[in-house]
């Protein structure tokens, strides 16, 4: 009788934020302290809201106890209290706020609109702030080029105002030393020279940067290494004059730099003076010499071009 005089019962109602009563919330009392239990870690009672969204704890030892309450949706509210000996206690009414929805929101692009975004630093990228350096990516595992992408990188480097004071300068240069003597002197000499230059690049990079790169599926690119052993990266720079990636992210030979080189010295042929013309044979021999260039200018862009070109982003090398 001492026992069962000591217990209680423990009531109330829960609702929700428009006072409305709600059904099958889950209520479960934890007795914090009472001579009965002895231990807070004495698993709790539960009990579920009824359709008048009560509920009820009955036989309950006196003390302090507490209330949590939860529900699908709903932040989960605690209520303490104290229970006095043979006492039924009504709980304040449990209101239930909506809980906070936390979402996560993953945005991913496609291979399209990366590389696209990556284009766009690249055409920023110029050695000492002005000569450009486009066709050099510092992405190792970028995604490939579209055609369309090859052609407007080839046209952004062919329309560079540093393309045309490059071919000026050599204009200049072969005017001084009567190079192609078949163009004459003076202003209309000059002027032929300059012309022949300018379409020589133009040429080279349409064709050897463009056309055949979307023709083949390859990437007309240099794909900066960084890492490693010097002799793996002189190694590196050195294949990459006549290797390349192609758009399926494989190593192939660079057939596009090479028929470039080729095509652009054939062509040069039909506006050359006719005492200057290349025959096939020495068409065959400023490929190769091309090609060597290009290795030698790999190896620049491997060891020092990166160092003077300012704000290239920094991908990990």
């Amino acid at each position: 009788m001492p026992e069962e005089s000591s217990q209680g019962s423990i009531h109330g109602v829960v609702v929700g934020r428009d006072e409305a009563v709600y059904e099958g919330a889950r209520i479960t009392l934890d007795e914090t302290s009472s001579p009965e239990i002895g231990s807070n870690d004495t698993p709790g009672k539960t009990a579920t809201t009824d359709s008048n969204g009560r509920f009820i704890f009955d036989g309950v030892p006196s003390g302090a106890f507490k209330l949590t309450v939860s529900a699908q949706g709903f932040a989960t509210q605690v209520v303490s209290g104290v229970l006095q000996p043979g006492e039924s206690y009504e709980a304040p009414a449990v209101v239930l706020p909506v809980a906070m929805a936390a979402s996560e929101v993953v945005v991913t692009a496609s291979p399209q609109e990366i590389v696209q975004e990556q284009l766009k630093l690249e055409e920023t990228q110029r050695v000492f702030g002005v000569i450009p350096n486009f066709y050099v990516s510092y992405v190792p595992n970028a995604p490939p080029l579209a055609p369309g992408q090859k052609f407007n990188l080839a046209w952004r480097s062919s329309i560079d105002p540093i393309t045309f004071l490059s071919a000026a300068a050599f204009a200049g240069v072969q005017q001084a030393r009567n190079t192609f003597s078949g163009y004459g002197q003076g202003a209309q000499g000059y002027a032929r020279r300059y012309a022949a230059n300018y379409a020589d690049n133009f040429i080279g990079t349409m064709i050897g940067g463009a056309v055949l790169p979307s023709l083949l599926k390859q990437d007309p690119r240099y794909f900066y290494k960084g890492t490693g052993s010097t002799r793996s990266r002189v190694l590196y720079a050195i294949a990459n004059a006549v290797v390349c990636k192609g758009d399926n992210g494989n190593w192939q030979v660079n057939y596009s730099g090479i028929f470039g080189g080729l095509a652009a010295g054939g062509i040069s042929n039909l506006y050359y003076p006719a005492a200057n013309r290349e025959g096939v044979r020495l068409t065959f021999e400023e490929a190769g010499l091309g090609t060597v260039s290009g290795a030698v200018q790999n190896l620049f862009q491997e060891f020092l071009v990166r160092r003077l070109t300012p704000r290239v982003p920094d991908y990990g090398h």
